[in-house]
């Protein structure tokens, strides 16, 4: 596998996984009671149990993406 397939692989990533987080936080915006409702029936949890959790994983997901799909990216970038 050559760099530039390796780089072109890792931006594709990176626009995906993105776009999921972004997907993510609109559904919680504009979605939240909808999506809490959803959740309360599976699982025991009160509103700011909620909110952290996914706020947490927002988080998490977004230092993922940088650490594993953003910063190998913009390596392979500088050497090509």
């Amino acid at each position: 596998m050559t760099i530039e397939i390796m780089s072109a692989i890792l931006g594709w990533s990176t626009l995906i996984n993105m776009s999921i987080l972004t997907l993510w936080f609109f559904l919680i915006v504009f979605a939240h009671d909808w999506i809490y409702q959803l959740h309360s029936r599976w699982f025991k949890l009160s509103e700011e149990r909620f909110n952290a959790i996914h706020y947490a994983g927002m988080a998490f997901y977004k230092i993922s993406i940088f650490l594993f799909n953003l910063t190998p990216f913009l390596a392979l970038q500088i050497v090509v």
